[in-house]
């Protein structure tokens, strides 16, 4: 609290030589096309409110600012203005219709610009060359359909970790798990793989994990040093010390998994990015083998240095996380909630594969359109995300008829989105059969190219990249749970579907289940193995 006080004091003093300056640049920044509307900006007060607010309260209040001033509104958190967007048909006329002009990036600040290497990610990276290599290289090298079919034996690898992880809650649990961790853990084993191409022990994908989780936890109490960087480095410097420490641990644990795959991958035999894990040791092109090649298109065609494929890694973990296993963990808390909805995906499942013991294989899940209205109207009423990483532009621009100025944070709030009432009929509802024939959502594109009823995974020049990953990621996965497990709520206990925001937006009481297995775990094994 005393640190607090003893900013607030500084800032004061240091804004007060500033305010002449600040009233001469809103001046020159004054057009004939007005700002969208919002609440007046205090040059000292506004700050020290937005900076210190959560993400749910940050939403509850921006809700609040919809109602009373319209659809896209102005938010002064700092000096220059932040628009927010909760309007489909502006959102769409911004991303998809002008997409390059709302294709920019701010400028990070000096704590973020430590973990991203100065903007050497995709997330964060200027519109230009350098986003454009990453972000092909990504598409083309690892997510592309005819990679991702390569890393299925590590799916079915991960499964299998899964499965006997929830079967040993439940049998030391009376039947009861909370499943969060181990769908977490599940995923980031499957990260892991794809990112080092290596099946790693248990302790290093711990102690990856744990630094990745380090990392997401105190990322909140970094937002302070994008106010006065040089000031609140001195007065949070434990804060700032974290910070380094954090991202020393980082490098010490990423460089020597990136120096064994540089050296593996220049084995004579080894490298050739057509080989697939068999669980004996041959050759898997992962993630860190893409980047060691690259070559950087603004900096005299060098190599990436291993802190920024640190970075690049860092932002692939987190990625692929923690968004999948919030999904799956909502999905999962519908299927518990609504036990018909449970019943009608299991005789699907059994009809395209029989009511046997065969492993749900990723061409089986083609035949399964029910289970993909389910994994839809997930991702439609719970979107692990409820705002896109903030957009910005390069120009002054105008968007329904308001200014968007150089500079702006432009946010587009997802949620809202997907529980338009224009469009979606009780929208709040869990409706899988939305998304069947006949249904509002019959059809959808999820991309947004040719309107955006919903965008769970942002739409136009910054979608993310991992689309078809995660489709298939929760496809897979939910299938072959409803197919080892009948979920059912624990007695006396109702699935609590009200939310937290942490790194994404989760369950504020984890899931709770009662599983029945619905065959051993000898016979899952032994299907695993063929």
């Amino acid at each position: 609290m005393l640190d607090w006080i003893f900013l607030f004091l500084t800032i004061s003093l240091c804004l007060a030589s500033r305010l002449l300056l600040s009233k001469q640049w809103n001046t020159s920044k004054k057009r004939q096309t007005p700002l969208p509307p919002g609440p007046r900006y205090s040059l000292i007060l506004s700050p020290m409110f937005w900076l210190r607010r959560s993400l749910s309260g940050l939403e509850s209040i921006l809700r609040f600012l919809h109602t009373k001033y319209g659809p896209i509104l102005t938010v002064r958190i700092i000096s220059r203005p932040a628009i927010f967007v909760a309007d489909r048909d502006l959102t769409h006329q911004a991303l998809i219709q002008a997409g390059a002009a709302f294709a920019d990036r701010r400028d990070d600040t000096e704590a973020t610009r430590l973990l991203n290497s100065n903007r050497h990610n995709i997330s964060s990276a200027p519109y230009g060359p350098l986003w454009r290599l990453l972000r092909r290289n990504l598409a083309a090298e690892i997510l592309h359909p005819s990679r991702v079919r390569l890393f299925a034996p590590a799916r079915r690898w991960v499964l299998s970790i899964l499965v006997t992880n929830l079967k040993a809650k439940a049998e030391t649990g009376d039947g009861v798990v909370v499943v969060m961790e181990g769908f977490q853990y599940a995923m980031f084993c499957l990260l892991v793989f794809m990112c080092f191409g290596e099946r790693l022990d248990e302790k290093a994908i711990r102690d990856i994990e744990a630094i990745q989780r380090l990392l997401l936890s105190s990322f909140i109490k970094f937002n302070v040093f994008s106010f006065l960087p040089t000031i609140t480095k001195l007065v949070f410097r434990e804060r700032w010390n974290l910070l380094l420490a954090i991202r020393q641990k980082q490098e010490e644990i990423f460089i020597p998994l990136i120096r064994a795959r540089k050296g593996r991958k220049q084995q004579p035999g080894d490298g050739d990015g057509e080989g697939e894990d068999d669980g004996h040791g041959s050759f898997v092109y992962s993630y860190v083998d893409s980047l060691l090649g690259l070559q950087h298109p603004e900096d005299g065609g060098r190599r990436l240095s291993e802190g920024e494929i640190v970075s690049l890694c860092s932002e692939f973990l987190n990625a692929g996380t923690d968004t999948t296993a919030t999904a799956l963990q909502w999905i999962m808390a519908n299927l518990v909630k609504h036990q018909e909805m449970q019943a009608k995906l299991l005789e699907e499942i059994e009809g395209v594969v029989g009511s046997d013991v065969e492993e749900i294989k990723e061409d089986d899940l083609q035949k399964m359109p029910y289970l993909k209205a389910v994994i839809m109207e997930g991702l439609r009423r719970h979107p692990p995300a409820h705002f896109v990483l903030p957009h910005t532009v390069t120009e002054d621009l105008t968007l329904n008829g308001y200014l968007i100025p150089r500079g702006a944070s432009v946010n587009f709030t997802v949620a809202e989105m997907g529980w338009d009432g224009k469009v979606w009929e009780e929208p709040m509802e869990f409706k899988p059969e939305r998304f069947l024939a006949g249904g509002s959502g019959e059809g959808v594109d999820i991309t947004g190219s040719r309107e955006i009823k919903m965008m769970p995974f942002g739409v136009g020049r910054r979608m993310c990249p991992g689309l078809g990953l995660a489709m298939l990621h929760l496809e897979y996965f939910v299938a072959n749970l409803v197919r080892e497990f009948e979920w059912k709520a624990v007695d006396g206990e109702a699935v609590d579907l009200s939310e937290n925001f942490e790194f994404t937006v989760v369950m504020k009481n984890p899931l709770r289940a009662r599983i029945l297995s619905r065959r051993t775990l000898e016979s899952f094994h032994d299907t695993l193995k063929r």
